[in-house]
């Protein structure tokens, strides 16, 4: 299958790669070398997804990701009665995934939050240059400066900054400037986008295809957190500056998102809205 060209993103398709992920996941277990036959497969995938450009790493050479060698890819075929079976059960495991805004306190076992970041780090990047940092934050004085900020910025969007139209989007999910959940959830673990890799030698390497390399790490965060037993929320208050401020940050980074993280408090609701059917989403050539 010929991959199409890569594409620079604005600032608000960005959200949209954090779709990647869900594709790449279910093709892991759905190993096929054509998937020429096994359209059902690409189905399920598509379901379980939007649609996202290939992503393909940089042309560009880096200190990060130069090799001499190369070592035998670790590969096991599945049968294709086992590759829809992988499929189909990867898709009803992501349509239960809902972002909740009703948290429990209870705390988050570290080993938990550690193996997902980890996960997040296997994303594929622009030249193997990684740039993404997670920075956990579990301390209630920072979570408190963190709301606080936060609500500051959220209440000049609903009074000032929003659209009619953007105010009318977001009507049926009952948001409003209260944010209580950057308190009450154990865990908050914010995202940044490395604009450029510091070398030992304390030399700077530009990074590329930042935001998308970033979107799919922070999708898979998501759906690692998800495995795990745990919901999430992300949180994109902008502008995201006190972020890098509170967190004592450098220069070089800049906040890509907040995710919240944690269970869902008893008896929490959510908004009764429905994904897109497949005929939607995507195209079959």
């Amino acid at each position: 299958i010929a991959a199409p060209k890569c594409r620079r993103v604005r600032k608000t398709e960005t959200m949209g790669f954090l779709s990647y992920y869900f594709i790449v996941s279910a093709l892991k277990k759905s190993n096929d070398d054509s998937l020429q036959n096994t359209r059902t497969i690409v189905d399920r995938l598509f379901a379980a997804s939007i649609f996202c450009n290939y992503y393909g790493s940089s042309d560009k050479g880096s200190f990060m990701a130069a090799s001499d060698s190369f070592i035998p890819l670790d590969f096991a075929p599945l049968p294709e009665a086992a590759m829809q079976q992988a499929a189909a059960t990867f898709y009803q495991t992501m349509a239960k995934r809902r972002s909740v805004r009703d948290f429990s306190d209870k705390p988050i076992p570290d080993t938990v939050l550690e193996q997902a970041i980890l996960a997040a780090g296997t994303a594929p990047s622009g030249a193997n240059m990684q740039p993404w940092h997670f920075v956990v934050v579990q301390d209630p004085n920072l979570k408190q400066q963190i709301r606080l900020a936060a609500e500051k910025e959220e209440r000049e969007l609903y009074a000032h900054r929003a659209s009619d139209e953007w105010l009318q989007a977001l009507a049926p999910l009952g948001t409003d400037a209260n944010k209580p959940f950057l308190e009450t959830a154990p865990a908050l673990i914010a995202v940044f986008l490395k604009k450029v890799t510091l070398a030992e030698d304390g030399s700077k390497q530009k990074n590329y295809y930042t935001s998308e390399s970033v979107g799919i790490a922070t999708g898979m965060l998501i759906t690692a957190l998800h495995q795990a037993g745990l919901a999430t929320l992300t949180h994109t208050p902008s502008p995201m500056k006190f972020l890098s401020d509170i967190l004592q940050r450098p220069s070089y980074e800049r906040p890509f998102l907040l995710l919240v993280v944690g269970y869902p408090a008893d008896g929490v609701q959510v908004p009764n809205i429905e994904k897109l059917p497949l005929g939607s989403i995507a195209t079959f050539l």
